[in-house]
């Protein structure tokens, strides 16, 4: 990036920060702060120990420095502006989550594509945090991080003094590192006509059972019973009954006849119901504990993929990580790392509603040929001199395939 490239970033930035409203941290003088400038290019050195005594005085400095990357501390110290880690007498840390396309297995190379795929993640961690963990709404902060994912922030008193350990706890929970698929299912005594009070029960050597799914309503017993449900009626939806279930039919005591009992559950007006409502798994089907835990075991991979959240554990497990502010830009893509609502995750769009600045042309010098969706256009940027909206010249310097104005001995292929 050379010094008039520089020059023009900085001056949008800084006009951006002029009336920027900043999501600044609680605690705001227990918080440290940190920044890379846009002089400080490509090395990307940061500056840190840096703290505010009021909202106005760190108002005042993003808008005199226009800094390209904007960060504070997660965790509250008492000196949070000592230059050294050990002095700063930390208090408590919020408990983050970092949600980020390139932590993401099998990933799509397109940004809009990427994007739509970690927003699904977020919902999924979302579910964990209110459902499984009882957060509330209120507790969670929702942040667009400006680049490939979302930031969440859980504020509950009571996880300020979690250790690293207890934190990478909870991350494996949420990615179901941990579930042992022998604990939800469980045999136990029939009763009624037949079962334990009955006369017919008496001298019974065997006596008869019925499979349960413990936890059936509720954390990962709600997500096995999903899981069985749709994948008998995905099934069973199949022309060939000799193509049904293929993960169980790989089982030695999985025969026509338990295929045969499974279709008819599925078809049946309460059979999938009976596992989603009541946790029953009592199908007529000998060995159903063992045939159940069986299938989750070889098709552990899929459902994890489907129901666990990918966060990066290492931000999670941090006591002392430094995060994106929202409501500052990030120096990578020029876009907002905008706070957001629970509420609002649906029918946010990065690419358009974090997007901030105008349409205006602007000149660029493209060293190579680029293709981005922004503010709902396909812009595909040819190498040479271009002129394009400001907000696509700003995200194309930003990514490092642009420099500002035109440049001698270049193509003009406005």
């Amino acid at each position: 990036m050379d010094n008039r490239t520089t020059r023009y970033l900085k001056s949008c930035f800084q006009n951006y920060y002029k009336t920027a409203e900043i999501g600044l941290p609680d605690h705001l003088l227990n918080r440290e702060w940190a920044f890379i400038f846009y002089d400080d290019m490509p090395e990307k050195m940061m500056h840190r120990h840096k703290s505010f005594g009021s909202p106005g005085e760190a108002l005042d400095y993003l808008y005199g420095m226009a800094p390209a990357h904007v960060y504070n501390s997660t965790a509250y110290y008492e000196y949070p502006d000592a230059k050294k880690m050990n002095e700063k007498n930390w208090l408590g840390a919020e408990l983050i989550f970092d949600l980020d396309a390139d932590h993401l297995p099998n990933a799509p190379n397109n940004y809009a594509d990427m994007l739509e795929l970690v927003k699904k993640e977020t919902f999924k961690l979302i579910d964990f945090l209110l459902d499984d963990f009882g957060f509330s709404e209120q507790e969670i902060e929702l942040v667009f991080s400006g680049g490939r994912g979302y930031h969440l922030h859980v504020t509950n008193p009571k996880v300020l003094k979690l250790g690293s350990s207890e934190r990478r706890e909870i991350v494996n929970y949420i990615s179901g590192r941990d579930v042992d698929f022998k604990y939800f299912f469980k045999e136990v005594a029939m009763d009624g006509d037949f079962g334990t009070g009955s006369k017919a029960f008496k001298g019974i050597k065997n006596v008869p059972v019925k499979c349960t799914l413990v936890g059936y309503d509720s954390g990962w017993g709600k997500r096995i019973a999903l899981y069985l449900t749709d994948y008998m009626k995905t099934e069973c939806r199949k022309k060939y009954r000799t193509k049904m279930f293929p993960e169980l039919r790989r089982h030695e005591k999985v025969g026509e006849t338990t295929i045969k009992k499974l279709i008819n559950i599925t078809n049946s007006e309460n059979g999938l119901n009976d596992i989603l409502e009541r946790g029953r798994l009592d199908f007529d089907v000998r060995n159903f504990k063992e045939i159940a835990s069986y299938f989750m075991q070889e098709s552990v991979e899929d459902f994890l993929h489907r129901f666990g959240a990918s966060v990066d554990e290492p931000v999670t497990a941090d006591i002392k990580r430094l995060i994106r502010v929202p409501g500052s830009l990030h120096g990578g893509s020029g876009m907002l790392v905008k706070k957001l609502a629970l509420s609002e995750l649906e029918r946010f769009d990065p690419l358009n509603d974090a997007v901030i600045f105008s349409d205006k042309p602007t000149k660029i010098t493209v060293s190579k040929p680029f293709s981005i969706q922004l503010k709902g256009k396909d812009l595909r940027i040819e190498e040479g001199i271009q002129e394009v909206p400001e907000y696509a010249a700003v995200y194309l310097i930003c990514r490092g395939v642009a420099e500002y104005g035109h440049r001698k001995n270049q193509p003009n292929t406005v």
